[in-house]
């Protein structure tokens, strides 16, 4: 949105900054046209302002002594400008500025010049928190502070004031912006004696009502005795702000003398959460987060608090002996550590389901929680009447989500999907077995573990058996999404069908973590971040998705952000194999650098041998880059029989010898091997015609043999069957390497016109990519190579 529209505004959502200068109108005209300038000039200066006016989405409106700025692409915008605005101005003792920031509708109107306008209540009530401030302060509504708390990195810089009367008698609450070094962490001055006056209309009140603390201290040792139910607890000055009904179920211990019945003792505890999760008015923390705090040992149930972003925990346990079952709960402050509530439940194993229930009703009555009619329903409907089939469920479920996404294979998921099998065979009304049975085998056709028809139509199978028994429910509309995005690469029908399980799953992070991977394969990169963080704020410790935002980074080339991304990834899990060399990775392809990723392969092998096969595909690709023949073969002997992985692109085994032989300068062995590697390839592409990413890769192979012909035969066919239009990640992925075959095949002119196409857009490829990859030694002397690779050198 531009800086004076053209046209008037719809009725519309703005993220508002209020600036003005302190003490304006006490200046000499001169000085303040001074001041006026230079604050002016340090505003368009700011990279949110930039940022937002580049992509039309910002307002400028003057105001005399300072200005208001409309965002309309991000309710972080007029908090970064502000920060940044700040830290310009920090060593600026003339020009002082207080700052307020509201989120809110506008609309189009038309000053008395004719020209478009925006006005509203976002604006106005933005107004009025600014001139609550002195010099320095940084003050957020509310409103613009809930945005915020979405994401994790913003809750210790926001600091909860309380409500405040304003103009006309509007009550705001009000929330100050600062860190260590922006912003004013004092109590502004017209709040203290706002204060000071509530400070003594309590004690008029107090001498008012003395007769009715004798009768409330008798009450108090009454309660005393008694678990207390659960008040909203009062905010600390300078305290991440935590919902006051949030909670993190935590794993319940297994009490069981057999221990197998761990599965089972999980299993309760995630019916639990996903029972709670139902309900719209709580925030629960997903599965993924809290089943890293499994030792009870070893809990501080404040900072569980703090890092989780929680108000409540719920621990528990589990015994299991015969047809009996013994389930305790308990419920926790988090920040005081104290009881809140607890029962235990001795009863019938068959009654293990409606002791879950029970369990999620009581918490929810505990933190006051609404709860609908469609609500309690649904955390009534037990998920089998088959223990042995539960059983089963719990123990395939716990293959598929008690492993990283990386460190999963294919034997992993083909014992979960017997499991799961077994289960729907048991019972075959089981909704949630046949939704992991859709999962485990969709997973292994993305991932081209069995990419053919015969495993799609295993995944057909189970969603439609899942849809046929519950057709309305949000986990069936969430299973078609994640069907047709991993299955059909539906992206559109896969967005609709999200959208219908938002309304009925408000605390499910997979609805935002599956919209965030639909943003990113349709190019929408921002929104996808976006996605991906609200998942982190039910999800704070998802070591998985941290990376993908990292990846994100990495496709557009912010290897800054990227960095950024990752130490926080390493701050919760230090020992990370898969982080620590994508930390390691980003140094080379940002400045061409390996010796980092050098040093961490090396590093992560002498403290555990046994992780080599999870580095293979990261340490052919260093060798290759350091022309290592050695390395290489090292890093083969971990390889296995397996393909190096390139998101959707696998290159076989063979060929990855191939690539060796031909480093080395043995071309019968590299024509050997590529030969043996198209054999292989073409029984792939037998199986799967028509996929994009498997014909990319013969035609690879055949550029490698010296088949010009039908290498770009191939290669063209990849690119039509899948362009970057259809896949912003693969679909670049394979124009660049349609850009090598041309390469290997001497069509020099070609390779470079698609590189340089390739390279405008979004990828893998980077400067240290082109710079070390032997790949690229056919065109490496022409000077068009030099200057495309040039051009994503780092900027200083």
């Amino acid at each position: 949105m531009s800086a004076d529209p053209s046209t008037d505004l719809e009725l519309e959502i703005g993220h508002v900054l209020f600036i003005d200068i302190v003490g304006y109108s006490k200046l000499l005209i001169n000085e303040q046209r001074e001041l006026q300038q230079q604050l002016n000039q340090t505003v368009r200066r700011t990279e949110s302002f930039l940022s937002a006016e580049k992509q039309d989405k910002l307002v400028r409106l003057p105001t005399g002594d300072g200005m208001a700025l409309v965002f309309f692409n991000d309710a972080r915008s007029p908090v970064q400008c502000a920060l940044q605005v700040s830290e310009a101005l920090s060593g600026n003792s003339q020009l002082q500025v207080r700052m307020g920031i509201n989120t809110g509708p506008v609309s189009g109107t038309t000053d008395v010049n004719d020209r478009s306008n925006v006005a509203g209540a976002g604006i106005n009530i933005a107004q009025r928190v600014m001139a609550l401030g002195d010099a320095g302060h940084i003050l957020l509504s509310k409103r613009a502070a809930e945005d915020l708390l979405q994401y994790r990195h913003w809750q210790s810089q926001l600091h909860d004031l309380g409500e405040f009367e304003v103009k006309h008698g509007l009550k705001v609450s009000i929330v100050n912006l600062c860190t260590d070094k922006l912003g004013n962490p004092d109590l502004p001055q017209k709040l203290k004696q706002e204060r000071r006056k509530q400070t003594a209309v309590r004690r008029l009140k107090r001498i008012a009502i003395v007769g009715c603390v004798v009768l409330a201290a008798a009450l108090s040792l009454v309660l005393l005795f008694s678990l207390r139910r659960p008040s909203p607890r009062p905010k600390r000055l300078g305290a991440p702000l935590a919902p006051a009904k949030s909670i993190a179920v935590l794993p319940f211990k297994n009490l069981s003398d057999d221990k197998q019945n761990v599965y089972f003792t999980d299993g309760v505890q995630d019916e639990i959460l996903m029972d709670l999760a139902k309900v719209a008015d709580l925030k629960v923390i997903s599965r993924t987060s809290v089943m890293q705090y499994r030792d009870p040992a070893r809990r501080n149930l404040r900072e569980i608090g703090e890092q989780l972003g929680v108000s409540y925990i719920l621990e528990g346990s589990v015994q299991r002996a015969n047809n009996r079952v013994r389930v305790m709960a308990q419920l926790i402050d988090a920040g005081t550590d104290t009881h809140v509530w607890a029962n235990h439940y001795d009863r019938e194993l068959a009654d293990v389901f409606a002791i879950q229930s029970e369990i999620a009703k009581a918490i929810a009555d505990q933190l006051q929680a609404n709860l609908s009619p469609a609500e309690k329903a649904a955390i009534e409907q037990p998920p089998t009447d088959d223990l042995v089939a539960f059983d089963l469920y719990s123990q395939g479920k716990a293959l598929l989500l008690g492993t990283s996404f990386s460190a999963r294979t294919k034997e992993m998921l083909l014992q979960a999907i017997d499991l799961l099998d077994q289960a729907v065979t048991r019972d075959p009304k089981f909704f949630l077995a046949y939704c992991q049975l859709t999962y485990a085998h969709d997973i292994i056709y993305l991932t081209n573990l069995d990419h053919t028809r015969a495993r799609l139509d295993l995944a057909d199978a189970a969603v439609n058996a899942a849809v046929r028994l519950r057709p309305d429910a949000g986990e069936a509309h969430l299973l078609k999404a994640e069907h047709l995005y991993r299955g059909y690469l539906d992206y559109d029908g896969a967005r609709a069908e999200v959208e219908l399980a938002r309304r009925t799953l408000p605390n499910d992070p997979l609805v935002f973590e599956l919209a965030g991977f639909i943003d990113r394969r349709q190019g929408r990169w921002e929104e996808s971040t976006q996605n991906f963080e609200r998942e982190i704020d039910r999800d704070p410790r998802n070591i998985y998705i941290l990376q993908q935002i990292a990846l994100t980074h990495q496709l557009l080339r912010r290897y800054p952000e990227m960095a950024a991304v990752l130490d926080r990834a390493l701050a919760i899990k230090p020992r990370d194999v898969d982080t620590r060399v994508r930390s390691a990775l980003m140094e080379l392809d940002w400045h061409a650098d390996p010796r980092p990723l050098h040093k961490t392969i090396e590093a992560i092998l002498r403290e555990d041998p046994a992780s080599a096969p999870t580095l293979a595909d990261a340490w052919v690709f260093l060798a290759l880059c350091e022309r290592d023949v050695t390395a290489a073969k090292r890093a083969m002997i971990a390889l296995k029989d397996n393909a190096i992985r390139i998101d959707a692109l696998l290159l076989n085994r063979a060929a990855v010898e191939g690539l060796v032989a031909r480093l080395q300068g043995d071309a019968a062995g590299a024509r050997e091997a590529f030969t043996t590697a198209r054999i292989r390839q073409q029984q792939l592409v037998d199986a799967q015609p028509d996929y994009g990413p498997a014909v990319c890769m013969l035609g690879f192979i055949d550029a490698a043999l010296g088949n010009k012909e039908a290498a770009l035969r191939e290669g063209r066919r990849a690119m039509v069957l899948l362009p970057p239009s259809r896949d912003a990640i693969n679909g670049p992925h394979i124009v660049e390497f349609f850009a090598i075959i041309c390469a290997w095949t001497g069509q020099k002119d070609l390779a470079l016109q698609q590189l340089e196409t390739a390279t405008q857009l979004p990828g893998w490829f980077s400067y240290g990519h082109f710079r070390l990859q032997p790949l690229w030694d056919p065109i490496r002397d022409d000077p068009r190579f030099e200057k495309i690779v040039a051009s994503l050198a780092p900027k200083q």
